[in-house]
């Protein structure tokens, strides 16, 4: 199932009135579902209105816009994303980066986490090395295969 078939599909579930849609192609199964929104009271705070800031702070001084050497082709050297989602490089908006840029991490070491449909995908480390380059900066959206990281 390629990217673009499951953006249609996501496209064509905000278009009708579907609470959920499974689809299964390629080895692959997709389940789509709408998130249900409970009735909360004036005093609940996740009634409260959003005030535009996204939930993690957004670090532009650790991310670094360095392209693939070869667009298209994965770098050995590059960690890239599971799947889709919004990247997280720390655990909550006050606490302090999984990795930062220079840090020795060890193979299996936790980078990054990348949220999709409100479940947490870790990111770790496939072999030993350090930190060369953040790629994106913390709540960042990202594609499947994007690259996230580069370790030296």
């Amino acid at each position: 199932m390629t990217l673009d078939e499951i953006k249609a599909l996501i496209d064509a579930m905000a278009a009708s009135d579907l609470a959920e849609m499974e689809v299964a192609k390629d080895g692959w199964t997709l389940r789509l579902a709408r998130q249900i929104h409970r009735a909360r009271s004036a005093d609940d705070p996740a009634s409260r209105p959003a005030s535009g800031a996204p939930a993690f702070p957004v670090t532009a001084a650790c991310a670094a816009d360095v392209p693939s050497p070869v667009p298209g082709a994965p770098a050995a050297d590059e960690v890239r994303a599971p799947l889709a989602g919004l990247a997280y490089l720390s655990p909550a908006p006050e606490a302090p980066p999984y990795v930062a840029l220079g840090q020795a991490v060890e193979a299996g070491a936790l980078l990054c986490t990348v949220e999709a449909m409100k479940t947490f995908h870790e990111v770790r480390a496939p072999r030993a090395g350090s930190i060369a380059a953040v790629l994106i900066a913390s709540g960042d959206e990202v594609e499947g295969g994007q690259p996230l990281l580069r370790l030296t």
